[in-house]
């Protein structure tokens, strides 16, 4: 018999995958967070260029190309209204790869890690394989993560708390008062807060803030990646900003994980950060009229639904067989409970898909709602 390390042991495949991985060829896919707009032509471009000057053959610094680095602290300076020094950011494969280096470097054997529940399933695994212990904690009635939660959640074991605005898997946004709470909590009691900030350009009602713009004793760590805003979720690009003592303790992870990011992902990245930016709001503009969409088909079926005010996801409550009901009609949704105990009960909606397609889906889920009931 082979033998396993615990950590490994204490996580399973992702719920998102598993239904993704099972989606027919026919089957209307509200299952995935990937935006189904191309990649902008000028990224592309900016990486096929690189590719045939031969300038991406080789690996880059570890940290990334000096210039994407610049590009990353001057467009945290004009839009999230904190600054940081180019040295202290990590190109990293995707935000996955930067959550995984955060936890790393700063959670101990044992410590807990305070994460929202229903939250990105990524959360309690990368917990886990860090050899921490995920510690989650239910959401307002609005699907926020509320502060006061958070600070009655620490305890002396407490390494690190995750916060997610826009949030996966439920579309909620955080006030600027709660991110000025996070970032106090996280100086008070000497704890990391790390800010998953993918979702940050996806805003339909208020204002993305980073709680990195308020900590003062530099608690924050930002993560962030171009796979949503610019729909490169297969460029596999992101990156973490942090103070210098924390990015030296992530390199030393980072470095033996991956060496470096995709060379011509970075060179993509740097021009989808410094390029027209009107191809971000075009797609946000289409994302809010599919919500609309979305939202008013599940009010007309009976389902509550808390509304979504950034990203791309709904989360309602959902009666009992409803799920099976619905993928029997060849639309795929996510369990709640794959988020979380809290899921239970909740389905998650992908929106990043056509208007008529989600018409269609509504359709079915009506269907599948008459028959669950």
């Amino acid at each position: 018999m082979p033998q396993f390390s615990s950590r490994v042991e204490a996580v399973s495949i992702s719920g998102i995958r598993e239904v993704f991985e099972a989606a027919g060829e026919d089957a209307i896919n509200l299952g995935i967070g990937q935006p189904d707009f191309p990649t902008p032509d000028h990224v592309r471009d900016a990486a096929t260029a690189a590719i045939e000057s031969g300038t991406v053959d080789g690996y880059t610094s570890n940290k990334g190309l000096q210039s994407l680095r610049e590009a990353i602290a001057d467009k945290h300076e004009r839009d999230n209204g904190f600054t940081v020094d180019p040295g202290n950011v990590i190109a990293t494969a995707g935000g996955s790869e930067a959550l995984h280096l955060a936890l790393e470097a700063h959670v101990d054997s044992g410590q807990e890690v305070i994460i929202p529940d229903p939250g990105f399933v990524s959360y309690e695994a990368l917990t886990h394989l860090a050899d921490g212990t995920p510690k989650p904690i239910g959401l307002r009635d609005d699907l926020t993560m509320d502060p006061d939660a958070v600070e009655a959640a620490i305890t002396e074991d407490t390494a690190a708390f995750i916060v997610c605005s826009p949030a996966n898997p439920t579309g909620a946004v955080q006030s600027e008062a709660d991110m000025r709470a996070f970032a106090r909590i996280a100086d008070e009691h000497d704890v990391l807060c790390l800010s998953d900030e993918v979702y940050e350009r996806i805003v339909f009602d208020g204002d993305h803030h980073s709680p990195m713009a308020f900590t003062e004793r530099d608690n924050v760590v930002v993560v962030n990646a171009c796979s949503k805003a610019y729909s490169m979720t297969g460029w596999r690009l992101g990156w973490v900003a942090a103070s210098h003592e924390r990015t030296e303790r992530m390199l030393r992870v980072h470095q033996y994980v991956q060496a470096c990011a995709s060379a011509p992902a970075q060179y993509a990245a740097q021009a989808a950060l410094t390029g027209p930016q009107n191809v971000v709001g075009r797609m946000v503009s289409a994302f809010e009229e599919r919500r609309d969409v979305l939202l008013d088909g599940l009010d007309d079926i009976g389902l509550d639904t808390p509304t979504p005010h950034g990203a791309f996801y709904a989360m309602p409550t959902v009666p009992d067989g409803w799920i099976d009901a619905v993928l029997a009609r060849d639309v795929i949704v996510v369990p709640g409970e794959a988020f979380g105990d809290r899921g239970n009960g909740h389905a998650r909606i992908s929106y990043a898909t056509g208007v008529e397609r989600i018409k269609d889906a509504l359709e079915r889920m009506d269907d599948a709602t008459a028959a669950a009931r």
